[in-house]
């Protein structure tokens, strides 16, 4: 492993703690509203309060150690590969003659391609990270089945094996592939823009742009990837099998099941703190990691 592919890493991992600490409090509201049946909640604020009310304010952040852990994690992959990606395709461009002296002026359909590569080698990571947070932000307060991540993670292959750990993971594939490709391509587009528009090297575009552009490239993500989020949601907290209140017996099944019993727009449900959410995480996500990348880089 190179060095630069260590300092990508690294930076990564700061991006990562970034988003889990900025995003965690929308994020359990969303997926309280995703798997409760239809009628629960009347909205966002109803959902909170009730939260609030019954839980307390640490509930907001129940669950945290396993996406503090695995999500910087993930995004420490997400932006390891994604790097990788990109210096392989711009020495492929140098070996052809295109994409400037670095060959790093990427096609929209190389950057599309090194985010979708990004996505398949986070989703490894993500899947299980996922489905054992949303287990444990969905269980009951008074009865709780898991006492943490690592007692969920204990008791589901004790019971379930490895297929139980990556429950969901088929449709985890799906939306890190198609989401990650456009996220990477939005963020990079905007960034190219700006570094072409003021004559600028990526180290000299302000912090702030950092953030607006995750914050953008936030949004072009959940535009695709929300549908998909909802169904992975509800088969990472159906049961295991039939005796154990199973619902769904495949995502195909589970994308049936909820148009023919909830409608179209159970498949926006809990969109709102979503949206409130994507521009902060996001946003915090790319500015950990540029802000980390220059310092890893100032001396080199």
């Amino acid at each position: 492993m190179s060095l630069q592919t260590v300092k990508d890493l690294t930076a990564g991992t700061a991006g990562g703690i970034a988003q889990v600490l900025v995003g965690q409090p929308f994020d359990i509201v969303k997926v309280r509203m995703q798997t409760a049946p239809r009628g629960t909640y009347t909205g966002m604020l109803h959902c909170a309060g009730g939260i609030l009310r019954n839980e307390g304010p640490l509930a907001f952040y129940k669950g945290t150690l396993t996406p503090l852990l695995g999500i910087g994690v993930c995004v420490s992959i997400q932006f390891g590969a994604l790097e990788y990606s990109k210096r392989a395709f711009a020495q492929r461009n140098r070996a052809r003659g295109l994409g400037g002296p670095d060959g790093m002026a990427l096609t929209n359909g190389q950057v599309f391609t090194a985010g979708v590569i990004a996505g398949v080698a986070n989703g490894v990571v993500s899947g299980p990270v996922e489905h054992i947070r949303i287990r444990l932000q969905t269980q009951s307060a008074t009865t709780p089945v898991y006492a943490g991540p690592f007692d969920a993670i204990r008791k589901i292959y004790a019971a379930h094996g490895v297929a139980g750990i990556f429950k969901g993971q088929a449709v985890t594939f799906l939306r890190e592939a198609a989401g990650y490709g456009i996220y990477f391509l939005a963020y990079e587009k905007l960034m190219q823009r700006e570094m072409a528009r003021r004559g600028i090297r990526r180290d000299q575009v302000s912090p702030v742009n950092a953030v607006l552009f995750g914050a953008a490239a936030g949004y072009a993500l959940w535009a695709i990837i929300y549908p998909i989020d909802m169904i992975k949601s509800r088969m990472q907290t159906d049961g295991f099998s039939p005796a154990s209140g199973q619902k769904y017996r495949s995502t195909l099944d589970c994308v049936r099941t909820v148009w023919r019993t909830e409608g179209a727009g159970a498949f926006m449900r809990g969109l709102t703190p979503t949206l409130i959410r994507s521009p902060f995480a996001n946003g915090a996500t790319f500015l950990g990691f540029e802000m980390a990348s220059r310092l890893l880089n100032s001396n080199s």
